[in-house]
């Protein structure tokens, strides 16, 4: 079974337009994020998608494939669904375009995964919370999962809720939003539309779980380091300049 990891990139980001074409240590963002994604050993290709004349300029000059697509998508995973269409690959890995410090080896892993169970629609990642910070805050996703890791639930707030009040940092995990489908599912899942608690809660996965669909979350001690603003961008500038 081939895979192909896809990165969809937009310009217009709402807290940092043009993100992708910012620059970290003198390279776009983006190349950052496709150059990590060229190391996985399990993918056969690797594939920008946007909508966005000077993404796909910058991306091409570097040597790397593009696909344009429509500009009318509301999400990641609906323009990673067109780009695919045509692509020989039944495994396909939706690469957020905002983690320039991504492991190839969290990619294969997940790559390795999807062709072993062939029949699981897509899986994920969990990472353990560590501070009383990430639980409470409601840009990093919760997870919670039954005992064979497949997902229940994912919310924006601090989940499972401990009655007696006491943290237990043991059974709370954060989402790790890479998520690698088996490809004839995506194309149904962003044919299906938006639901009531995808909607609620912000969160597309929900569409999946409403659905009836199961959602394995592999567990990892991989923590990103993604950029969503200015200031993000400056801190990961910063960490690269300590190493």
């Amino acid at each position: 079974m081939k895979a192909c990891i896809v990165i969809p990139a937009r310009f217009g980001s709402t807290r940092f337009p043009g993100k992708p074409l910012a620059k970290l240590k003198g390279k776009e963002i983006i190349l950052h994020v496709a150059e990590r994604a060229s190391l996985s050993k399990e993918a056969s290709s690797v594939i920008i998608a946007t909508d966005d004349d000077r993404i796909a300029s910058i991306v091409k000059d570097a040597g790397y494939s593009v696909v344009m697509t429509s500009p009318l998508h509301q999400s990641g995973t609906d323009r990673v669904a067109e780009a695919v269409k045509s692509v020989d690959a039944m495994i396909v890995v939706n690469l957020q375009g905002d983690e320039p410090l991504i492991d190839p080896a969290l990619i294969d892993e997940s790559i390795i995964y999807m062709k072993k169970e062939k029949d699981t629609p897509v899986c994920t990642f969990k990472r353990a919370i560590e501070s009383e910070e990430e639980l409470s805050n409601p840009n990093i996703v919760k997870v919670v999962t039954d005992k064979n890791n497949f997902a229940l639930y994912f919310s924006r707030f601090p989940i499972p809720y401990e009655r007696k009040k006491e943290r237990n940092f043991g059974s709370y995990y954060k989402h790790i939003g890479i998520y690698t489908f088996n490809k004839n599912f995506l194309q149904d899942f962003t044919a299906i539309a938006p639901t009531r608690l995808e909607i609620a809660e912000g969160l597309e996965q929900l569409r999946i779980l409403e659905n009836g669909y199961r959602i394995k979350v592999l567990e990892t001690t991989y923590n990103p380091l993604s950029i969503d603003t200015p200031e993000e961008l400056d801190y990961v500038e910063r960490i690269l300049s300590l190493k």
